[in-house]
């Protein structure tokens, strides 16, 4: 039955042939549009606005819907900014995990791509934005930036943390506190997304982005790289 209803529907009433170019009508593209372009839209507002400023009304004017119709495929505000974070941010996460799963080089490369995978998703992408407003309003939503961090954050750091264990299985890394090591590796990146939205916006950067990227990398792989191990002098 399901598909004699996909059929007849796809042929038009009565079974006339569909528009030319077999185009769909409009309203069924936008319907099955507006799930995105909501997201889209609500991305804006809470990067833009923040958190507590963010109104759902604005969200549903920029994507061209009505408020009624947001509330057909969100609940509500938090619905809504949970939606949104892991429209934007999960693809860069699954990125990571991907990488890890089908990586054969060595811990050093894979710790390489991680971390420009991250500073895509914390400094060039709008994405980055969500990052901002959690820190900037952890205080007065706790339970959404617990949310963020058990959900995302987490999930998000285990890919550094396996990359980082492969290279101390193989001895190009040194023994070292994992969990902590990720994050001092991934701090310089945080701190430049925060920079770029707000110190940015008024003053010229106290950094080429691609030159500290390269910096940054090096420098904590450098870091954490195995040193054999000197002999003490007993001179």
């Amino acid at each position: 039955m399901k598909h004699s209803f996909v059929s007849a529907a796809r042929s038009g009433p009565g079974g006339a042939a569909p528009p030319p170019g077999g185009r769909r009508p409009r309203w069924r593209r936008r319907k099955d549009a507006r799930p995105s372009e909501i997201l889209d839209a609500a991305l804006v507002e809470f990067v833009e606005r923040g958190y507590a400023a963010a109104r759902l009304e604005d969200v549903a004017r920029r994507a061209g819907v009505t408020k009624g119709t947001l509330y057909l495929y969100f609940d509500g505000k938090e619905a809504l900014f949970k939606a949104t974070a892991r429209a934007a941010v999960l693809p860069s996460v699954e990125a990571g995990e991907e990488r890890v799963r089908s990586h054969t080089g060595t811990a050093r490369e894979l710790v390489t791509d991680i971390l420009r995978i991250r500073w895509d998703r914390v400094f060039n992408s709008p994405a980055g934005g969500i990052l901002k407003l959690l820190i900037s309003e952890a205080g007065n939503f706790p339970d959404l930036a617990r949310w963020y961090h058990d959900e995302i954050v987490v999930r998000a750091n285990a890919s550094l943390e396996q990359a980082l264990e492969l290279g101390i299985q193989r001895g190009e890394f040194r023994r070292l506190d994992i969990q902590q090591a990720v994050y001092l590796a991934l701090a310089p990146a945080v701190m430049a997304g925060l920079w770029k939205r707000s110190f940015m916006r008024a003053v010229q950067p106290p950094f080429d982005p691609a030159d500290y990227l390269e910096n940054w990398i090096q420098t904590f792989l450098r870091g954490i790289e195995s040193r054999p191990q000197r002999e003490e002098s007993h001179a």
